[in-house]
């Protein structure tokens, strides 16, 4: 136990002391990127999902490094497939189906400062990489609308933003497509607006490899359902398909671990008892959902 203590504090060090290195070198060379995107505010996203119809499919670092078959994120090894396909949503433009990027291209200070150094140094590395796929002058739409909450200097907005949510999916059939400990909306209130909701569990991590399967199994649900998916960049591509096969799917991503987050008045990333949380220390370690409704919810497991 104190061996692995210190190494994830090792860990920790070298993370920060490479952070800092990154972000010294952005500021000093005054780095900037050859396209900087029009990313559309987290209320315009909202209106649009909720008042339009529209899908969503969101682009963060792990979906952009994915874009190449030879990277891996923490949950996800890489494939040529899914690179491709995560490249033909990114350049995509379907009426109807709005692609979601982070709004840190520009005025970073709305951000925490821990945000900030995540974000300087992932442009520093790969802004290229987003300079290759964005389109110079297209309107694209607001990836923090699942995360309206942890990142944010100021929180006021927080509270608000998730009550104009619960309009999307307010009075709705949902079909909620998670791996198998997400357990989006067990224990709280975030979805006791939708009229019924059915779960597809899916396997928590390298989803993508069982993606035939899952993909055929939501292609049997009726057309008026809609999907919330919350499966990392398995997410994004499964969303753009959906829509394209005539459904609402909306990559949800964290936005429930950030709710979770907002009714804690959380400070910082922390564990969730009874989910899977991959981005807080300990959050794999999961106990079973004490909610009987959970389990009348699934509709069907992919394992």
């Amino acid at each position: 136990m104190r061996i692995d203590i210190i190494r994830r504090m090792a860990q920790k060090v070298r993370y920060n002391a490479t952070v800092e290195w990154y972000n010294f070198w952005y500021i000093v060379l005054g780095k900037r990127q050859r396209v900087v995107p029009q990313v559309a505010s987290i209320d315009e996203t909202i209106r649009r999902i909720a008042q339009e119809g529209c899908s969503i499919s969101r682009f963060g670092d792990g979906e952009l490094l994915l874009t190449s078959p030879d990277k891996t994120i923490g949950f996800q090894q890489g494939s040529p497939r899914l690179a491709a396909m995560l490249r033909e949503v990114l350049v995509s433009h379907d009426e109807g189906h709005l692609v979601c990027l982070s709004d840190t291209f520009t005025d970073l200070y709305r951000y925490n400062r821990k945000c900030r150094r995540f974000w300087r140094t992932h442009f520093f590395l790969y802004g290229a990489w987003w300079d290759r796929y964005l389109t110079p002058g297209r309107r694209y739409y607001n990836t923090f609308v699942t995360r309206p909450y942890m990142d944010f200097a100021s929180k006021e907005d927080s509270g608000r933003w998730f009550k104009d949510m619960r309009s999307i999916w307010n009075d709705r059939d949902v079909v909620i497509i998670e791996g198998a400990q997400s357990r989006l909306g067990v224990g709280n209130d975030l979805f006791d607006g939708a009229r019924s909701i059915r779960r597809i569990l899916c396997p928590p991590r390298n989803a993508f490899e069982r993606y035939d399967e899952i993909l055929a199994q939501a292609l049997k649900l009726e057309k008026g359902v809609l999907f919330l998916i919350a499966l990392g960049p398995t997410a994004t591509v499964l969303s753009y398909q959906l829509f394209k096969a005539g459904y609402q799917a909306v990559d949800a991503g964290h936005v429930d671990i950030e709710y979770e987050w907002w009714r804690m008045n959380a400070k910082r990333k922390v564990k969730i008892e009874r989910k899977f949380v991959n981005e807080a220390a300990g959050g794999d370690r999961v106990k079973d959902p004490a909610d009987s409704r959970y389990e009348q919810q699934i509709h069907a497991r992919i394992e």
